[in-house]
């Protein structure tokens, strides 16, 4: 791998930031479906609703209907999903979650990592992913 011309070093992925049609209706389908914490913090008012699992997470704002409509299949620019990375014991557990709850989901063997992907009630897509391979051959 390349050295970094870049003074500093990022810690880690801090939140991805997503707006939602139902705020409380996102909140609880993280909270059920992955399991994440909700912080809201209270000199930011009713938004942004964090939802996090140690530091990682989201960040819930709602949707103004006023602007146009996207189209969600797009595949032009723009966010097309986020991930969470498991370990395997974890993975295999969240699709037995997935199963239980009766969620829609693709799996994907993308080779170093296999991964489920499904969407939220607004529909972003959530990937699940674990590494198959030695983590050496991935990070290095």
């Amino acid at each position: 791998m390349e050295e970094s011309n870049v003074p500093f070093t990022l810690s880690f992925l801090d939140h991805v930031a997503i707006r939602v049609k139902d705020m409380e209706v996102s909140a609880s389908w993280y909270e059920k479906v992955l399991g994440l914490k909700r912080h809201q913090l209270p000199a930011w008012g009713d938004f942004p609703i964090f939802l996090l699992s140690g530091k990682t997470g989201i960040a819930l704002f709602p949707a103004n209907a006023d602007h146009p409509e996207l189209d969600l299949s797009s595949m032009n620019v723009k966010i097309d999903h986020f991930a969470f990375q498991l370990n395997r014991e974890d993975f295999q557990k969240a699709k037995s979650h997935y199963d239980a709850l009766g969620l829609t989901y693709l799996m994907r063997d993308h080779t170093y990592f296999h991964s489920m992907y499904t969407n939220d009630p607004d529909g972003h897509q959530v990937e699940l992913t674990t590494l198959v391979v030695p983590e050496e051959e991935v990070y290095t």
